[in-house]
């Protein structure tokens, strides 16, 4: 069973054998490598509309964030749609990264190409690690990275709702001691949810899952790449913020 509720065993399970070629693992990481073009193609174009003196950043931050929803959606419940809905995926979620790290970076100068770096650096090191075997996805570390991503999730969502009623959360949001502790453990465990991906992969790839299936785990890679960025930008706003 997988962290990543996109990426786990039963999906592969479930998926008709293939019809043709199956997925590969190097097919997996040529989508990735696409998705990722694609992030970076529109990030940088929100980027560039949301730096100048009149520019308002928030078109861009909600319009992609609503596209990425639906698209992401669909790629759920039709993953054979993912061809398609993965790549219009990865295109809106650029739209809300570039402005979401253009806001920040006006307050915080610098900040979204240190995030860029830490989170490609753990990326390339946990993959590095992965295939030299230093790390394994077993049972028991994806459990507790299950168990960790479900609460970070059960206290996001309580935030959610607490906001509705004009309130917030104390601490975890705050640049304090806490919050900076907070995020840092969420980094961890994003960055916890990349090992259990690759494990994921090669489970499809070894089971010979359809071909489509590499746009999907690409897509959940993606999803994990993602939410591993926000969480260090909060994070080193938070620090920055102390300054």
């Amino acid at each position: 069973m997988a962290s990543n509720p996109l990426l786990n065993s039963e999906i592969v399970l479930k998926a008709p054998a293939a019809i043709g070629a199956p997925m590969t693992v190097q097919g997996a990481v040529q989508k990735t490598g696409i998705l990722l073009g694609l992030v970076s193609l529109t990030a940088a174009f929100a980027w560039s509309r949301s730096k100048g003196l009149h520019a308002d950043a928030s078109i861009w931050i909600i319009s992609g964030t609503v596209m990425a929803l639906i698209a992401a959606l669909v790629t759920c419940f039709k993953k054979e749609w993912s061809p398609v809905s993965a790549p219009v995926y990865a295109a809106a979620e650029g739209l809300a990264l570039g402005g979401i790290s253009a806001f920040l970076d006006l307050r915080f100068p610098g900040i979204a190409l240190q995030a860029c770096m830490l989170t490609f650096g753990t990326l390339f090191g946990l993959l590095g690690a992965y295939r030299m075997g230093w790390i394994r996805a077993t049972e028991k570390f994806k459990a507790v990275v299950m168990a960790g991503t479900m609460a970070v999730g059960l206290v996001y969502l309580v935030s959610m709702v607490v906001n509705l009623f004009g309130a917030q959360v104390p601490f975890i949001h705050s640049s304090g001691t806490i919050g900076i502790l907070f995020s840092a453990v969420v980094v961890v465990l994003a960055a916890m949810n990349l090992v259990v991906d690759f494990d994921f992969i090669e489970q499809a790839a070894d089971a010979q899952a359809p071909r489509y299936m590499e746009w999907y785990a690409a897509f959940g890679l993606m999803v994990s790449l993602v939410w591993l960025y926000m969480e260090i930008l909060k994070l080193l706003a938070k620090l920055a913020d102390r300054r």
